[in-house]
């Protein structure tokens, strides 16, 4: 991907949520970008855009990962998201999202992997599909058993590198424990929080996880690094980082809350 802005340099074992849902981690050699969104403030159809990027995509341009849990809204796959997402390398997304975005990105199920040769000389990174519900538990299913829309987290592994689970739009803290139950040694997450809500979808039930669902999911899985992004940059989200820290401290567990202005480079590891 070709850039006339200074690359934003890289700092391998980090991340750095740019804001909603996009979040930059370096890992093993490799820079990957998960749900890329990078417009202006704005209206997107029933959904609006209140806060622009800490950074522009130019600056991301030699990514060589990006993972989306869904290409259905555009809080997670903006317009300046998707040309971005489009000229990177390789793109993975869910099923139905490969078949919509073509022959550019390819489609995991829940629990299906892909591998990548890692440029640090590490051998592989291993990027799992892991399930999400965007909704309630009862929320109504289309044929496919989806709440919403067809989305999914990922997990990424390797020897020598930090464990890390990005939950996608996920609101079910049972499918974060299954995710903890097979996946058990998880050292850093990507939590998306914010508590979206929508008007006239499930009595406006949040549709991601709230503050005190992504406190509890944190504790399901036990990691010591847990870093929440998609909490402010758009209208319908309705818990900032006020809530999220307060929700972390009546949990007991401020010690593994890693949050901070967006833009901020955070470890991954203790």
């Amino acid at each position: 991907m070709a850039s006339s802005s200074p690359l934003l340099p890289r700092h391998d074992g980090s991340a750095l949520v740019v804001g909603g849902p996009t979040t930059v981690l370096d890992l093993g050699g490799l820079r990957i970008v998960s749900d890329p969104t990078f417009d202006a403030p704005g209206p997107h159809g029933y959904l609006t855009k209140t806060e622009g990027p800490a950074l522009a995509g130019e600056r991301l341009a030699d990514v060589d990962l990006i993972l989306v849990s869904h290409d259905n809204h555009a809080d997670n796959f903006d317009d300046r998201g998707r040309v971005f997402a489009l000229a990177a390398p390789l793109l993975l997304t869910t099923t139905g999202g490969a078949d919509r975005l073509g022959a550019g990105a390819k489609g995991l199920a829940a629990w299906d992997t892909h591998t990548l040769a890692r440029p640090d000389g590490g051998g592989e990174l291993t990027v799992t599909a892991v399930p999400a519900v965007h909704g309630p538990e009862d929320g109504e299913r289309d044929p496919d058993g989806e709440v919403n829309c067809q989305v999914v987290g990922f997990v990424l592994a390797g020897d020598g590198l930090p464990t890390v689970y990005i939950s996608g739009d996920n609101a079910s803290l049972r499918t974060v424990t299954e995710i903890a139950r097979r996946t058990p040694c998880i050292d850093a997450t990507v939590l998306h929080a914010g508590a979206a809500r929508v008007p006239g979808k499930f009595r406006e039930r949040p549709v991601s996880l709230d503050s005190v669902r992504a406190a509890a999911a944190a504790a399901i899985l036990g990691a010591p690094v847990n870093i929440p992004a998609h909490y402010t940059g758009w209208a319908h989200f309705t818990e900032g980082r006020e809530a999220i820290e307060h929700a972390f401290d009546d949990a007991g567990l401020t010690s593994v809350l890693r949050i901070a202005d967006h833009g901020t480079w955070l470890p991954l590891k203790p």
